[in-house]
């Protein structure tokens, strides 16, 4: 156990993750930051890109990548696109004591999945094995003694807490296993895309990425299942809501599921299992995520419903609930617990 405040470094702060992470860096009782980088927006004041940032962080000037800066701090979280966090990570893995990386470059244990599904050769395959995956609810023992953290990506986050538990049973049939997720706009970044626009995204709702969303192998590799995952684009701005539907390996009702969740997850305290319907809207800027289950007799078919807020839980609050479990602290420490209302 730490007894003194560790300095932290966010490296691509000028993104959503990025943002994210320095407002709940800010309340954090064991970290201060100490390096805010991002190439993209050195040189401009941190509150002039994000105001709502400004009463933690003054008049603070965000700077350009600084290795020298980075290799001073306890921990540093990089929060950068995929494929980027390649050119950084080598840097710090080792010379820094807890490095969380929220990219995607390290999550697949398979270099060759990152060609496939990424569209870019893996640089620095060696590091992969070395990466310890940040998934809390299913990882928690092997985080204990991580120095090299990946964090889950957002969809998988959603799917594997209600599915993977459900797997590694042998409550269900981990094959054919039929995911429909839907994101706000959040998720796609910071950076303007014609499919992001407000005028295309309000009053509208649409699938893409069918069949080659780069999560697919991911959501495979922490739940054991094979899966046919889709994902939607919602007109908001936070929010992940999964629907799976899978065929049980015996004899279940719904009330026999909840059960079973919440029997193991009787100790986490950021997953709600509920008996009603998970809305995106009770996770809103929280680190929870809410599970539920319906079972349809007439199908044979166990549905199960998974939500939460993409950039904290989904995204930036994980990565800090897996570096307090790497460090010693409360696992809570720095994570609201109650989501915005209204």
């Amino acid at each position: 156990m730490y007894l003194y405040r560790m300095k932290a470094g966010v490296v691509g702060a000028s993104g959503y993750l990025g943002a994210e992470l320095l407002r709940l860096l800010a309340g954090h009782p064991n970290f201060e930051v100490s390096a805010i980088q991002a190439d993209s927006s050195a040189g401009r004041p941190l509150g002039a890109l994000y105001p709502g940032l400004s009463a933690a962080y003054g008049d603070v000037i965000v700077g350009g990548y600084d290795l020298g800066a980075l290799l001073s701090c306890d921990v540093v979280f990089v929060a950068l696109p995929s494929g980027a966090s390649q050119s950084v990570i080598p840097e710090l893995v080792g010379k820094v004591g807890l490095v969380v990386d929220l990219g995607a470059d390290f999550r697949l244990k398979d270099p060759s999945l990152y060609l496939t599904w990424y569209g870019f050769t893996h640089r620095c395959p060696e590091l992969l094995a070395q990466s310890t995956y940040g998934l809390v609810e299913v990882n928690r023992e092997a985080l204990r003694s991580a120095s090299f953290i990946t964090s889950p990506g957002c969809y998988v986050t959603a799917a594997s807490i209600a599915l993977a538990p459900l797997v590694s049973a042998g409550l269900i049939v981990p094959s054919g296993v039929i995911i429909d997720g839907a994101s706000g706009t959040s998720g796609a970044g910071k950076e303007p895309q014609p499919t992001t626009h407000h005028s295309r995204v309000n009053e509208n709702y649409v699938a893409y990425a069918v069949t080659t969303h780069r999560h697919t192998p991911e959501i495979e590799q922490a739940t054991g299942a094979s899966v046919l995952f889709t994902p939607h684009l919602l007109p908001m701005t936070r929010g992940i809501l999964t629907t799976i539907y899978a065929r049980p390996a015996k004899g279940v009702s719904t009330e026999e599921v909840l059960d079973f969740h919440r029997t193991t997850y009787g100790n986490d305290q950021f997953v709600c299992v509920t008996d009603g319907l998970p809305a995106t809207r009770d996770t809103y800027g929280s680190n929870n995520v809410h599970i539920g289950a319906r079972f349809d007799a007439r199908t044979d078919t166990l549905i199960l419903f998974s939500a939460l807020d993409n950039l904290t839980k989904g995204g930036s609050g994980q990565a800090v609930q897996a570096a307090n479990v790497a460090l010693g602290f409360d696992e809570g420490a720095g994570l609201p617990k109650v989501a915005l209302l209204p």
